[in-house]
């Protein structure tokens, strides 16, 4: 059963993660390497100290807060399947969405929903006004439930314990719509190279995926 919050637009609500999330677990690794020159290629092998200092300078904005301080595997996974708790105020099922989050050591980011207007992109976002809402990669989980949520974990390739370094933290929630700044002048940004597609994940069961789900 989803333990669901209901929003109403006259209701202040909070919340929300970010987090981060998670890749699908595979018999064989796939390696994402970026030379000093920014090439991303991917392989089986292992990078080398060099060529991990690479990756790491050479990192998206998205990609670096995904995984910053983050063991190798997991930010491959977080990389790939980042993880966002949206959450509300006075919501006792987004702080047991938390709580297994945390507990679990999934890198998250999280989104507050609190005005008319976030409430409104939530709608926009989801098709539905409740909280607590989960997204890993693609995936929409609407509703708080303990046992979908770690299958979904788990088919990403999340670890089904806490294998964070100790003193990791998430970042502070953030609100959904972030407030308008007038713009400043700037030069023409060139456009942003395209990341390579992540090899399609396979949906028939396994035991790390027992399900079958696929994203």
């Amino acid at each position: 059963m989803h333990t669901i919050y209901k929003i109403s637009p006259l209701h202040r609500l909070t919340g929300l993660a970010l987090v981060l999330v998670a890749a699908g677990a595979m018999a064989q690794p796939v390696y994402r390497q970026v030379d000093k020159n920014g090439k991303v290629t991917f392989s089986d092998r292992a990078p080398t100290a060099s060529s991990e200092a690479a990756s790491g300078s050479q990192s998206s904005a998205t990609s670096s807060s995904a995984g910053a301080g983050l063991p190798y595997e997991l930010r491959q996974v977080a990389q790939r399947y980042p993880v966002t708790l949206y959450s509300g105020d006075e919501c006792a099922p987004c702080s047991a969405a938390r709580t297994l989050l945390v507990t679990r050591g999934i890198p998250f980011e999280e989104r507050t929903v609190k005005s008319n207007e976030e409430i409104e992109a939530l709608q926009r976002l989801s098709s539905q006004s409740s909280l607590p809402l989960l997204t890993i990669g693609s995936q929409q989980l609407k509703g708080y439930s303990d046992t979908e949520w770690s299958q979904y974990l788990d088919a990403a390739g999340y670890p089904k314990s806490n294998s964070l370094p100790a003193g990791y933290r998430n970042g502070q929630a953030r609100p959904l719509v972030a407030q308008q700044a007038a713009p400043a002048p700037r030069a023409a940004a060139a456009p942003a190279a395209q990341p390579a597609p992540p090899p399609p994940a396979s949906s028939e069961p396994s035991p790390s995926n027992p399900a079958g789900i696929k994203f």
